[in-house]
Order: structure tokens, then C-alpha cells, then sequence
């Protein structure tokens, strides 16, 4: 096992935890979290503040039972009276809420399907419909056969603008992929997006843009002028990487401008990145936007007309070393430019000053605390900021921001006020190549240093461009639910992740299995020298690039590891590039294609080490998994099984991608997992009874 550099002083003055302050005080806690609980919660996906400031409409998530998935329903609050009323039912699949003026209407995505509808807009495709923030029976404002895919609304109110469908065949094999349409093709049939205006005060539709692109995300100039977009010429299953481009379609001229042309791209540290989160400013001269990165950190850029016929494109600065975690948008009438950045495990809202003629002023952090903000908005002038806010003692819930103080507004799960919550802090210690690197720790409810060390189990994160956050999470990984069943879970941060520089981001290029294993490797070695984690009884736990890390982990340490379980992850680099929905993440952390770096490939690879494995091992995977196919689970399963006789369990989820679905099968995914390690990394150890 390697060890930490410096340890010593590392123990001293290094590894130390960092305590967040709850917002509000919770009740008595008496309630021990089992895997039921994650079920009963609900999670805020949305929330748009109302023109006048009165209001915050949001989306709130919640399971439904058995083989159903996720339900979402759109909410509304007074913001005075903290009064809230449910606008939508049923699992009625809402999403993107838009207000009108005046706080008259709140428009958004849903889906309605009644019984013995066969038509629009209640044979259940995705239509607009409008409510009042009061409530009542939402009204279909659009009632498309096959449904919508964008919407955008006038600041006016006067019109909205809408994306809808058509197959398109292309190539000399038309005929032949017309016949046989019920075949998978490659390519060759493109589903393309025309774009719609609905007048809503006479109710007339019309065509405005012909389908022949696709369009993955559009945004409307306040004056109704032009309509940004983001598109690609097809949609295989490889899209927006590296192919995906930014236009700006006048509306009056029937033109477009293509803000991103073939030598934009040529200044990035790789062609492999995806264009999202168009923001337009509310005097119509600046479009926001960014570009991510499998491996390298999102960046940020505006366009800017100021009366010139075509855009001037700059990249902003972000503040060091915060990392663009999404929520674009102007704030009010100012040419302030907002968005959500990633600190050290928080996630803040930061202000952009002044961004104006490629030029910004000084950027400001409006939430300056431990807390992990998630959707936010403003009203029509940038007055009152409402946010979705997590911290250590409660789950996401809107509050109102002023001036670093912060009011709740919702308590949308009342019921963890009673749950005995996991003890979280951050511990830093030194990695690999010298550098902090710091992690979450989550010990059992009411644990002190002398109740000796615990069982440790090792969650890793996704991405691996991510990072696991200072907040409370009852999850399917472990977060939570392990801790309260007297493990101590360590969620490391290792190079790779987010919010700690770019650099610390992109160190992982051309160096995973080798920086990010030392980084982990290292940490736990401080937590057991610190106490907290008992040698004999150490875990590790993971999904996506979590699980490729289990499988790194395993054979890189194979005495160290009792129990494992691995959640869709990577095997075999070269399979993974040719079989991956985005083989651009391979190709950047590989920095090239299999035939040249192959030496690369299989260094990454923990299929090539498999013999050193002795971990009982059990295995998670999608059947229909694209991102991490479940070729890579049924290798490593019949590796472990058949020819090294490791104790192995391998569980299929069929027709699951890449993340389970239903709530069936993430219940069996906790429980399997609790079952495991229970059996191979007991509580209680033999010492112990």
C-alpha cells in the first residue's frame, strides 16, 4: 500500500475536518436511515422567480413505486406567506417552467396521457401548457402531433417559439432503410428540428425555420429578433462532442450566423467538447454560453453584437479555482452575468461585473458559506434571488438570498428533521505529485475518536470530470445510508475532479489508473493513521468512473481491499472507445486513438493486472447500457469467476442505460450492496464481539 508523503505532518497539521454550520436547527433525531427512505424524498430540479418577485415556481421530483421512475410535478410559492401549491399531478413530466409577464401564467413542458386519447395534446407527448401560479387544471397551449422538444417564451408574452420533429433519410440507401426501418442503421437516418411560432393571442402557428438540423437547445432574443441554437447536422449517438456547433438564426432575415466556426475550436485543449447553456442579456447585444470537457475544465464565453451586424466571441475569466458548474444568466436588466461555480466541495453563485465589449469588471461570490447551491433565478430586474440550497443538515429547499443572508422558504422533506444524520466534514491530505487533495468523510451519527476505528468504505465518483459535494445525500452510492449502518464512507476528490483549479482538473490526461489511484490510496492511509479507519476493514464502492476506479483499485492493492462493488465500469479501454456513446472522453484521457497510444490503452486498462485481484466482488450494470457497455461487467464477471475463482456476483438491470431507472431497481442496488459488504466487511469485526 502506498503511503501518504509527508505523513507525519500531513496527521498534525494537514488532516483536519471542517465542520459546516447548518442553516436552520433540526428537530429530535431518532429515526436510523434504511434504503426505504431515499425513496420518500423529494428533489428540486427547477426554479424560476416570478417577474414581480412574488413567486418561485419550481420542479420537484419524487419516485413512484415498482417499475416506475421518476415523477415530476411543478410547484409554486409565496414568497410572504411561504404558502405552496402543487400546479401539477400525477407524474405529469414537467419541466422547464417559463413565467409571463406580470406573474400571469407560468408556462412549461409537461405530458398528459388520458385514457382512450389517441390525439394531441392528451396521448401523452410532450406538449407546452400553462397554469396560473394559483392553480387549476393546466391548459394545452400547443398540441403538436409527436409533441415538442424546445420551447422558449416572449418577455412579452405575446408568443413562444417551439421545436418540432421530422425522420429525415439521407444517402443513396433511402429506399433500402425505409424498407427495412425497424433495422438499427449507423447512420443515415437523422431525426431533424423544425422550428414553430405560436402567435398566443390569435392562436396561428407557423413554420419559421425548415427541419434540416438538429437542434439541441434554443434560446429567444427578449426582442424576438433572433433565436440562438445549438445544433449538429445528425444525431447518432456521438453528439455535441466536438460536432456540435452555436448559431444565431434571424428570425426577419431567414438567416443564420454561425458563431462557432470550423476555427473556433482550435484554441481548446481538445476538439471534443460540447456547447450548452445559451443566455441571452436582456438588451439583446450579449448571448452567454460554455463549452465542456471530458478532462478539462467547462469555459465560459459570450458574443457580443453592440450594434455591430456579427458577434465579437471572448472568453471570460472565472475566479480561481471555481469551476462552471452550469446556471447561466444575466441578471435583470444589467449586463452582470451569473452562474453556478464548484469551490472545494461547495457550489456558489458567482456575479460577473460589467461583461461588456469583450471586456468584465470584478466578479463577485453571492453566497459566501458551506453550502452546495443548485437551480436559482431571479426576477424580471435582478431585485430578489431565490436558490435551491443543500448543506449538511438538510437536502436541497428554496431559499431566499440577500446580502449573504439566507431565509428558507420550502421544507419539501420534513422528514429528515427526524433522521440521526452521518457526521460530514472534509478531510486534506498530501496525493500524488505533492498536492492537497481533500475528500469527504461521513461517520456514523454521534461517533467520537474514542470509539476507535470503523469499518471504511471507499465511494467514488463519477465523471471522473465531477466531484462529490459538502452536503447531506441519501443516495444509492452510499452516501448516508452506509454511515448509518456503522461504516465510516471516504468520497475522495482525486485528481480529475472539479473545483479545486483547472490544473488539478487536467492532471488526469494521459495518467489515469496511476495519479488518481495514488491519490486514493494515500488518503485512506491517512485516515488510518488518524484513526478513524481500521486497516483490516476497508472497502471500495463505485459507478461509471467510480466503478472503473473500483476495478483500478482492486488490482493495484489487492490486500487491502475486502469487499468491493463495481457499477458500470470500464475494463477495457479500447472497448470502451470503440463502444462508448462519447469516445471523445477516451481519446482526450488517452490523448489518441487506440492504434496510437496503444502502450497508453493498456496501461489505463485493469483488465491486463485481473490476476492480482483477490477482492470478493460484486457487480452492477445497465443491460442497455451506452456510456459504460455491459461488456466490461461481464468480462471482469468472468475473469473473477471462472479463471481466478475470486468470490464475484454479477446483477444485471435489463434494459437499464447507464443509471437505474425505476425505483425496483435501485432499491435492489442498495440492498445488494448492503448484503455484500455486510458479509464481507462486517461492523462488527471478529475483535469486536
Amino acid at each position: 500500500m502506498l503511503k501518504p508523503l509527508f505523513l507525519a505532518a500531513i496527521i498534525v497539521g494537514s488532516l483536519f475536518l471542517l465542520s459546516s454550520e447548518p442553516l436552520l436547527s433540526g428537530e429530535q433525531r431518532d429515526h436510523e436511515i434504511v434504503p426505504e427512505d431515499y425513496f420518500g424524498l423529494g428533489t428540486i430540479f427547477a426554479c424560476a422567480v416570478s417577474p414581480t418577485g412574488q413567486y418561485a415556481a419550481y420542479v420537484e421530483s419524487r419516485w413512484g413505486e415498482g417499475k416506475e421512475g421518476r415523477k415530476n410535478d411543478l410547484w409554486c410559492v409565496d414568497f410572504s406567506t411561504k404558502k405552496r401549491v402543487r400546479l401539477t399531478f400525477d407524474g405529469f413530466g414537467a419541466s422547464h417552467p417559463v413565467w409571463a409577464p406580470q406573474d400571469g401564467w407560468i408556462y412549461f413542458l409537461g405530458r398528459q396521457k388520458r385514457s382512450g386519447e389517441e390525439k394531441p395534446p392528451y396521448d401523452g407527448k410532450t406538449q407546452v401548457f400553462r397554469i396560473s401560479p394559483l392553480g387549476g387544471e393546466p391548459f394545452p397551449v400547443t398540441r403538436v402531433k409527436g409533441g415538442i422538444r424546445h420551447f422558449d417564451l416572449a418577455r412579452d408574452g405575446t408568443c413562444l417559439f417551439y421545436t418540432t420533429t421530422k425522420k429525415v433519410y439521407a444517402d443513396q440507401w433511402k429506399s433500402l432503410r425505409k424498407q427495412y426501418s425497424d433495422l438499427e442503421y449507423g447512420h443515415g437516418i437523422t431525426t431533424m428540428n423544425a422550428i414553430w411560432k405560436l402567435d398566443l393571442e390569435g392562436w396561428r402557428a407557423e413554420k419559421i425555420c425548415k427541419a434540416d438540423r438538429v437542434i439541441h437547445e434554443m434560446a429567444l432574443s427578449p426582442d424576438k429578433k433572433r433565436i440562438a441554437l445549438i445544433t449538429t447536422d445528425d444525431n447518432e449517438l456521438i453528439v455535441k462532442e466536438g460536432w456540435s456547433r452555436l448559431e444565431v438564426f434571424d428570425i426577419e432575415k431567414e438567416s443564420f450566423e454561425t458563431l462557432t466556426g470550423s476555427d473556433w475550436r482550435q484554441g481548446h485543449p481538445t476538439p471534443f467538447g460540447w456547447l450548452h447553456d445559451l443566455a441571452w442579456s436582456s438588451d439583446n447585444a450579449a448571448l452567454a454560453f460554455s463549452i465542456s470537457f471530458d478532462g478539462y475544465a467547462t469555459r465560459l464565453f459570450v458574443a457580443d453584437w453592440n450594434g455591430r451586424e456579427t458577434a465579437s466571441v471572448t472568453e471570460l475569466k472565472r475566479p480561481d479555482p471555481a469551476a462552471l458548474a452550469g446556471g447561466i444568466t444575466w441578471r435583470g436588466e444589467s449586463r452582470t452575468l451569473c452562474f453556478l461555480g464548484e469551490v472545494r466541495g461547495r457550489v456558489h453563485i458567482f456575479a460577473i461585473q460589467n461583461v461588456r465589449d469583450g471586456k468584465q469588471g470584478a466578479t463577485d461570490c453571492l453566497t459566501p458559506d458551506d453550502i452546495v447551491v443548485g437551480p436559482f433565478g431571479f426576477d424580471e430586474f435582478g431585485g430578489r434571488l431565490a436558490a435551491s440550497i443543500a448543506t449538511t443538515t438538510h437536502m436541497g429547499d428554496i431559499f431566499l438570498v440577500d446580502g449573504g443572508k439566507y431565509e428558507r422558504i420550502t421544507n419539501i422533506n420534513p422528514q429528515v428533521d427526524s433522521w440521526k444524520l452521518p457526521e460530514i466534514s472534509i478531510v486534506k491530505w498530501i496525493g500524488a505529485d505533492g498536492d492537497e487533495v481533500e475528500g469527504i468523510l461521513e461517520l456514523p451519527p454521534g461517533y467520537k475518536n474514542e470509539d476507535g476505528p470503523l469499518p471504511l468504505i471507499v465511494e467514488l465518483h463519477g465523471g471522473p470530470t465531477a466531484a462529490t459535494r459538502l452536503k447531506l445525500r441519501l443516495w444509492i452510492y452510499g452516501r448516508a445510508l452506509m454511515a448509518s449502518k456503522g461504516y465510516a464512507l471516504f468520497s475522495p476528490n482525486y485528481h480529475g475532479s472539479t473545483g479545486y483549479g483547472d490544473l488539478f482538473t487536467a492532471k488526469l490526461i494521459g495518467r489515469e489508473n496511476e495519479i488518481e489511484v495514488t491519490d486514493i490510496l494515500t488518503g485512506i492511509d491517512a485516515l488510518i493513521e488518524k484513526g478513524v479507519a481500521d486497516r483490516d476493514r476497508i472497502g471500495v464502492m463505485g459507478w461509471s468512473n467510480g466503478g472503473y476506479l473500483t476495478n483500478c483499485l482492486i488490482a493495484a492493492a489487492p490486500d487491502l481491499f475486502k469487499a468491493a462493488s463495481s457499477g458500470a465500469g470500464v475494463l477495457d479501454m479500447v472497448i470502451q472507445w470503440g463502444m462508448e456513446d462519447t469516445p471523445g472522453h477516451v481519446i482526450n484521457f488517452m490523448k489518441g486513438l487506440p492504434w496510437e497510444k496503444t502502450s497508453a490503452y493498456i496501461k489505463a486498462s485493469p483488465l491486463y493486472t485481473l490476476d492480482k485481484v483477490k477482492t470478493p466482488t460484486l457487480i452492477h450494470v445497465g443491460g442497455a447500457d451506452p456510456r459504460v457497455p455491459p461488456a466490461h461487467s461481464r468480462g471482469l464477471y468472468r475473469a473473477l469467476h471462472h479463471y481466478l475463482k475470486v468470490p464475484v456476483e454479477l446483477v444485471v438491470y435489463p434494459g437499464e442505460a447507464h443509471g437505474l431507472s425505476t425505483h425496483e431497481n435501485r432499491l435492489a442496488k442498495m440492498k445488494w450492496d448492503l448484503a455484500w459488504f455486510d458479509k464481507y466487511l462486517p461492523v462488527e469485526s471478529d475483535t469486536n464481539k
